[in-house]
């Protein structure tokens, strides 16, 4: 069976750049993406410069970009946005895996390597841990229990190039690298996994202030599932800004000249409103899910 949680979300973000004397083009990934169960109710974007702006929405995905052209000075992006999310519990044994013969064309990128999730490397480990058993969303999370149980989360560990191998190796790594490796197993055994990035909600505090989060969704049955092998997130509280083949796709910021980068500023909160259904995000047994396959950019509009 399948149940809704709705949930709620206030997000704010500020982010502080210096660009250079011959300013610098940006391409940010800040919007949160628009899908069947996450609505974006009403957003803001400030910028403290007069500069022209685009949005462009990408009508598979749902994931939304900001590009602009910055002149020399300081740049602030200040942006907040209320998006409320059905989080969709669903059963563990309702979720199959799905032969590739019978997977969607938009599902097939998901089983081949990328930049950073090499499964190509990664066969024969895939199979002497996860190959014997049995297929479904129990083995997704036996792969999301491995990576959580064998990497150390540990900041300032890891850069842009860090790979799935990378961490394989090293055994440390934030959340990116934790998604990687867990991608990259998964694909190796080929079940479908992607790349996807939020914000941490549910973090513990002696983890550094409220950052971006990166996290991990897996297709099995009809339908994109949750899983946050780092371990150190709410996952239904897990708010999507977007999805891609792994972090090369999805950067938060992606800089075209010379610029130097402030840290970022997130916060986050959960609203509760009994009257509209809406409930704190909590920990659940179930399966969770906030996209069915393909049908992402069917609400665009609101």
């Amino acid at each position: 069976m399948h149940s809704d949680t709705r949930i709620c979300i206030e997000f704010q973000l500020i982010l502080n750049y210096e660009v250079g004397a011959s300013g610098a083009d940006f391409v940010f990934n800040i919007h949160p993406a628009h899908t069947v169960w996450q609505r974006v109710t009403h957003e803001h974007l400030s910028l403290s410069q007069q500069v022209n702006r685009h949005v462009h929405t990408d009508a598979l995905t749902g994931n939304r970009q900001l590009r602009l052209r910055a002149a020399a000075g300081p740049l602030t992006v200040d942006y907040c946005a209320t998006v409320e999310v059905q989080a969709q519990r669903v059963a563990a044994d309702r979720l199959p895996e799905v032969s590739v013969s019978k997977l969607p064309p938009a599902v097939l990128t998901y089983l081949l390597p990328s930049r950073y999730c090499q499964s190509d490397r990664l066969l024969s480990l895939a199979y002497r841990e996860f190959g014997s058993l049995p297929p479904g969303y129990g083995r997704a999370q036996a792969i999301c229990d491995w990576v959580n149980h064998h990497v150390s989360f540990t900041s300032n560990v890891s850069n842009s190039n860090t790979s799935a191998v990378d961490t394989l190796v090293e055994r440390v790594g934030v959340c990116r690298d934790f998604a990687h490796l867990m991608i990259a197993l998964c694909r190796a055994v080929n079940i479908p996994a992607r790349f996807a990035t939020g914000t941490d909600y549910g973090a513990d505090v002696a983890l550094g202030p409220p950052d971006f989060h990166a996290y991990v969704e897996v297709y099995l049955g009809d339908r994109w599932c949750i899983f946050d092998p780092s371990g150190t997130t709410i996952p239904m509280g897990l708010m999507r800004l977007g999805t891609g083949r792994d972090a090369a796709d999805v950067p938060v910021a992606s800089m075209f000249g010379v610029v130097q980068s402030g840290a970022p500023w997130i916060r986050t909160v959960a609203m509760e409103d009994e009257a509209r259904g809406w409930v704190r995000p909590y920990r659940c047994a179930q399966a969770l899910s906030t996209d069915l396959c393909g049908a992402s950019s069917s609400l665009q509009a609101h």
